[in-house]
């Protein structure tokens, strides 16, 4: 194979909150590097995750759910998302097959108009419903834009996905391989480990605690026996809520611990020593500085 010959390109993932971008970024690319979670709005940053075969590498980029913000931290999200559009080789405009055409749709599609960029529909979690609902929900879809492709696929039971490349590759330009053929993301460690203990407290909260809460590493060391101490922070907006994180003798940090630890010496390699503290900074979503302090740069954006 000559080099003339190989495709390179940037893919955006966009669509409402919690219809399985995360999910199926993290099948696409075999492992963990977005958070997942059956709560909206789990996506703050944008995550790129990299697949490299023999003729070409995509670089996804998965975005916030599309929304109309509530707070400052809303409203990064939303640039986040809306700037990347411009940006990629090509749009993959994912949906939720059981919740059907909403509100929130016709906001994207809004958003979508007039953009010279390419645009597939990705129907996801087909294998909830029945083949004659979808059949009905790829024609609702279809007269509302002139979608490229249309792609009915399952991100968690992994329908479908391998054809999805098949027509995500055809579509990209030739071009050089950006990353390195064993790079999957281009997010430092640091950042996906906050991911990871910050997806364990949204599990085992589930509904008591919403998404005021963050996380910031103090400090990932190695030790001399090879192992390393990761210490870090979990944020939230309200003293009940620090109660609830910490749970009842702290049972509950504990076992957000215990789960962290098995993702990031799955990503690190190694054994690892995990600290966690949990602390109170009233209405944090709202405040420039702290949101700074996050990783959330609106000046990137």
């Amino acid at each position: 194979m000559t080099n003339e010959s190989f495709k390179s390109g940037f893919v955006s993932i966009i669509g409402r909150p919690n219809v399985g971008k995360s999910t199926f970024l993290n099948r696409v690319i075999g492992q963990k590097i977005a958070i997942m979670s059956d709560k909206p709005q789990t996506t703050r940053n944008k995550v790129q995750g990299v697949l490299t075969t023999g003729t070409s590498q995509t670089i996804f980029i998965d975005t916030p759910g599309i929304h109309k913000p509530k707070h400052k931290l809303g409203d990064f999200m939303m640039k986040v998302a809306q700037n990347t559009l411009k940006e990629v080789d090509l749009i993959l405009f994912m949906i939720n097959a059981e919740e059907g055409y909403g509100k929130g749709d016709e906001f994207i599609i809004e958003k979508l108009q007039n953009m010279s960029t390419p645009v597939f529909l990705i129907v996801n979690k087909i294998d909830k419903i029945h083949p004659d609902q979808l059949l009905l929900l790829i024609d609702e879809y279809r007269g509302r834009y002139p979608f490229k492709e249309i792609v009915p696929i399952s991100a968690l039971e992994g329908n479908n996905i391998e054809t999805l490349l098949t027509q995500i590759e055809a579509y990209l330009p030739e071009g050089p391989q950006f990353y390195p053929s064993d790079q999957v993301t281009d997010h430092p460690e640091r950042f996906i480990i906050s991911e990871l203990i910050r997806e364990k407290v949204l599990h085992l909260t589930r509904e008591e605690i919403p998404h005021s809460i963050a996380v910031a590493i103090e400090s990932i060391k190695g030790q001399d026996n090879g192992s390393v101490h990761v210490a870090a922070t979990i944020v939230v907006e309200r003293d009940s809520q620090k109660g609830i994180v910490i749970g009842k003798k702290g049972s509950l940090l504990k076992e957000v611990g215990k789960r962290a630890r098995a993702d990031i010496e799955a990503l690190l390699g190694s054994r690892v020593y995990l600290e966690l503290w949990v602390k109170v900074q009233k209405d944090w979503r709202n405040k420039m500085s702290q949101l700074r302090d996050f990783g959330f740069k609106e000046d990137e954006y």
